[in-house]
C-alpha cells in the first residue's frame, strides 16, 4: 500500500470543534476514496470541511488524538474504540460483496499447504492482516505463523512463503499479476466461506463531536452519501480522475479499464447485510483477543445512505 499524499499540518487542541468551525474530515489518501473525492468536489460539499489526506492508521490516531472530527479507520480501529467513535448516520464503509481488488492474501503455493509456513501481514494493515488470519486458522484449517513488515511484496516475500498486501500496491498486482505467485482475494475468500460482504473500514465520528453538533454530522453524512451517489453516477469520469491520481504513485499510471472494475465491487454502504459481517468478523476477532467481546456496530440515528 502507497502512503499516498498526506496533508501535514501543526497540531491542533484536541478540543471538539468550535461552533464557528467546519467540521474536519479525514480522507483515505488511497485510491479506494477517489470516487468520494471526485465527488465532494463535484457537489461543492468539499469546501464546508477542513479536509486531512493520509493512510488510515494516520488518520485513526489523529482522531485519537482529538485533531480529527471524524474520518475512515479500519474495521478492527473501529471495534477497539467503538467507546470513543459512533459509526457516521446511515453507515458509511469500504466494503465488498465479493471480490475487493485490493486486499490481498499473495502466496507462492496454495494456501492449505502454508500450515506451519510464515506469513509477512503489512505494517500498513489491520483489518485484512486480522482477516486473513482469520480465514488460514478457521476457514482454510493452517495455523502459520506471522510477522509485520513495512509493504514490499518482494521484500516481504524473500523471508516469507506469504504475504498480506492492502491498497494501491494490492490493486496494481491485481492489475498485473506476476507469474508464479498466486494472488487470493480476500474479500472473495470470505464471501465464499460465509456468504456476507466483508466490511474492511468505515466513517467515524468522535462521540462528543456527535453530541455537540448533531446537525452537522449528519449533515457531513448526507454530503459523503451524495458524494458516493454522483460518483456511481459517472464511473467514466471516476475512473479518469483517478487514472490521473494513480499517476503519481510510485508504479505509474493505472488503466482506466482497472479502476472501473474497481469502483463497480467497491461498496460505500452499510446496511444490514454489512452490519451482520460486521458482528461476525468482531465475534471471531474477540475470540482471539483482538478486539473486546460484544463489540457491535452503533450507528448513529439518520437513516439510510
Amino acid at each position: 500500500m502507497t502512503v499516498g499524499h498526506a496533508t501535514s499540518r501543526p497540531p491542533t487542541a484536541s478540543a471538539p470543534t468550535s461552533p464557528s468551525a467546519r467540521l474536519r474530515l479525514g480522507d483515505i489518501s488511497f485510491l479506494n476514496c477517489a470516487p468520494l473525492r471526485w465527488g465532494l468536489a463535484h457537489s461543492g460539499a468539499r469546501e464546508h470541511f477542513d479536509m486531512l489526506s493520509g493512510p488510515p492508521e494516520w488518520l485513526a490516531e489523529e482522531l485519537l488524538a482529538g485533531r480529527l472530527d471524524a474520518g475512515p479507520v479500519s474495521l478492527v480501529r473501529y471495534l477497539r474504540h467503538a467507546d470513543m467513535w459512533d459509526l457516521l448516520p446511515g453507515g458509511v464503509a469500504i466494503g465488498s460483496d465479493g471480490p475487493v481488488h485490493s486486499c490481498h492474501l499473495v502466496s507462492r503455493v496454495p494456501l492449505e499447504h502454508l500450515d506451519g509456513a510464515v506469513v509477512a501481514v503489512s505494517e500498513a494493515s489491520r483489518s485484512t492482516a486480522l482477516l486473513a488470519r482469520i480465514l488460514l486458522e478457521d476457514a482454510v484449517g493452517v495455523r502459520p505463523g506471522y510477522r509485520s513488515a513495512p509493504q514490499n511484496l518482494d521484500t516481504m516475500l524473500a523471508g516469507a512463503d506469504a504475504a498480506v498486501l492492502i491498497g494501491d500496491e494490492a490493486l496494481r498486482l491485481h492489475a498485473r499479476p506476476p507469474v508464479g505467485l498466486r494472488i487470493q482475494d480476500t474479500g472473495a475468500l470470505w464471501r465464499s466461506w460465509t456468504g456476507l460482504p466483508m466490511v474492511f473500514a468505515v466513517w467515524v465520528v468522535r462521540r462528543e463531536v456527535a453530541r455537540e453538533h448533531p446537525e452537522r454530522v449528519r449533515a457531513m453524512a448526507a454530503a459523503l452519501a451524495d458524494a458516493a451517489e454522483r460518483a456511481r453516477a459517472h464511473p467514466e469520469a471516476v475512473a479518469s480522475a483517478a487514472a490521473v491520481e494513480s499517476a503519481r504513485g510510485p508504479g505509474g499510471r493505472l488503466p482506466e479499464q482497472v479502476l472501473l472494475d474497481y469502483y463497480r465491487v467497491l461498496d460505500y454502504s452499510l446496511g444490514d447485510r454489512q452490519l451482520a459481517a460486521v458482528r461476525e468478523f468482531a465475534r471471531r476477532a474477540a475470540a482471539r483477543g483482538e478486539v473486546p467481546e460484544g463489540r457491535t456496530p452503533r450507528p448513529l440515528p439518520g437513516g439510510q445512505l
